[in-house]
């Protein structure tokens, strides 16, 4: 990997190639995909149809478009058993962490008979779109389904591509029934997020869309946003290691590398204090590459967009994670815990040399879906609240009013809005 000196001038050259893989920057495709949505919104399964032929090679119909219960039994069969009981605890881990993210609606009535409070209601439908193929991941199956099932979604969906044989990948089947996945369509790409933004004859309409995608599924789900709403619009894998001289060069090297292998534009980045440090993870990750079954895409994802940053104190380092925004961030430091309550901005954070990333993307609970490209300095992971509707509660006596509508007159006057002004002055006029 390269090793570069931590500048300002670095450091906003490397900000610029990472929010380059952003996918608002790839509006080449957008004519493509709302042509796809505008299809699928006016032709609806019959454009479905079309499309999975064309995309999946699959002939779907109406009789073959929901995943049955029969597939759902035969995917438990093919998978391996200590796998199924991997998914399952990993489902409630997940599980768990979510249910302590739940709030109860609330009032507050006061001694002037005014109650002000805020009530709290599950969205009635979602949405889980799961890739196929080779980024078919049961984890993320997981990850987006609990949440809304804990927050008390009451319908929720799940759509995915077919191969071409029909099939579903089985991983993925057998975690959409352990999460609690009412429906399972055969669709995939852009023209099933189109389905669930809109409804067809075979796909209900849903009211938040969730889950990772290719670049159409991405700048699909960006244009349906406002019909429905979304998770995010999620960009390649990302992990940023800030370590000092204790860390372990093999583990940071390893860590770096297990993110690197997502795809091509996945982004590996190491800033640390110590030149030793840097020189020692360098040579490890070389060491990796020749091991690891995916060395052509970690190795073109290093070229692209790895970096190991020297900074002259860790406070530099501190502010340049800060910056970057990263989707995970481990600390790798003689006091990992201190520096994390200078973090400001990242998806998720891992302390100390045995909380590696993929414990989070798998099994410790805390939601693997995070915000990437630097959004992390406004977005937040997947959580309970998303499926959570917040709807305020306000209710004033005559007396209580009394005490102040001539305040919330003038308010009104002042904006030129005399009819708001009137609503309130009409109920103490003789």
């Amino acid at each position: 990997m390269r090793i570069v000196e931590l500048s300002h001038e670095t450091k906003a050259s490397i900000l610029n190639d990472l929010l380059k893989r952003s996918p608002n920057n790839y509006t080449q495709y957008e004519e493509t995909v709302n042509e796809i949505i505008g299809k699928v919104r006016t032709q609806r399964d019959s454009a479905l149809f079309d499309y999975t032929l064309k995309f999946d090679g699959f002939a779907l119909n109406a009789g073959n478009i929901k995943v049955t219960k029969e597939e759902i039994a035969e995917a438990y069969e093919r998978l391996d058993e200590d796998l199924i009981k991997v998914i399952r605890k990993s489902g409630e881990n997940i599980r768990i962490f979510h249910t302590k993210q739940l709030r109860n609606s609330w009032f507050d009535a006061r001694e002037d008979g005014s109650i002000l409070g805020m009530k709290f209601t599950p969205i009635a439908s979602a949405g889980v779109y799961v890739p196929g193929g080779k980024a078919a991941y049961p984890s993320s199956v997981l990850m987006n389904v609990i949440p809304a099932k804990v927050a008390g979604v009451s319908k929720l969906i799940m759509t995915t591509p077919p191969g071409a044989d029909g099939k579903v990948n089985p991983g993925t089947l057998v975690a959409a029934d352990i999460a609690g996945v009412d429906d399972i369509y055969k669709v995939g790409g852009a023209q099933a997020i189109a389905a669930m933004a809109f409804g067809t004859e075979s796909i209900p309409k849903v009211d938040k869309i969730t889950g990772p995608g290719n670049i159409f599924v991405a700048l699909a789900k960006k244009a349906v946003y406002g019909h429905v709403s979304i998770d995010s619009v999620a960009g390649p894998s990302e992990i940023l290691v800030l370590a000092d001289e204790t860390a372990n060069p093999k583990y940071v090297a390893a860590d770096l590398l297990s993110q690197a292998e997502h795809d091509e534009l996945a982004s590996a980045i190491l800033i640390t204090t110590s030149r030793e440090l840097a020189q020692k993870v360098s040579k490890w990750v070389e060491e990796f590459l020749e091991k690891l079954s995916r060395k052509d895409i970690m190795r073109k994802s290093l070229d692209n967009y790895g970096y190991i940053l020297l900074a002259e104190s860790l406070q530099d380092a501190v502010d340049a994670a800060n910056e970057i925004a990263s989707e995970h961030l481990e600390i790798l430091t003689a006091n990992p815990f201190e520096v994390m309550t200078k973090i400001r901005n990242a998806g998720a954070i891992f302390l100390g040399e045995y909380a590696s990333e993929p414990l989070g993307d798998y099994f410790a609970g805390p939601n693997h879906i995070l915000p990437t490209n630097g959004t992390a300095k406004f977005f937040s992971p997947v959580n309970v609240d998303d499926f959570i509707k917040k709807t305020s509660i306000i209710s004033y006596s005559r007396e209580a009013l009394e005490r102040v509508h001539r305040e919330v007159e003038i308010f009104a006057e002042s904006e030129g809005l005399t009819a708001h002004a009137n609503s309130i002055k009409v109920r103490f006029e003789e």
